[in-house]
């Protein structure tokens, strides 16, 4: 009896420290961050914003370059004009 309670902890603890440790998780954080940016842009921006190339470049750099919809230099390659 007091092994299969040692088993089911020793389970229990492989569970937790296997699920804090989740490489996809921790590489899918930033470029969600990046695709809930460009769509709040979007809303902003309207059809000045290119928001498919703002994804686009999420998931091209994995979400290292997160646009901030106040800061000109970070959207401005996904602004265009309308002609």
């Amino acid at each position: 009896m007091l092994r299969k309670i040692i088993l089911l902890v020793f389970i229990c603890c492989m569970i937790v420290h296997l699920e804090a440790y989740n490489p996809v998780t921790k590489l899918s954080r930033p470029i969600g961050i990046c695709i809930r940016n460009c769509a709040q842009c979007k809303k902003m921006y309207g059809p000045y914003f290119d928001g498919e190339l703002c994804g686009d470049a999420c998931i091209k750099f994995k979400g290292k370059i997160i646009p901030d919809c106040d800061d000109i230099n970070s959207v401005a390659p996904f602004l265009t004009r309308l002609d």
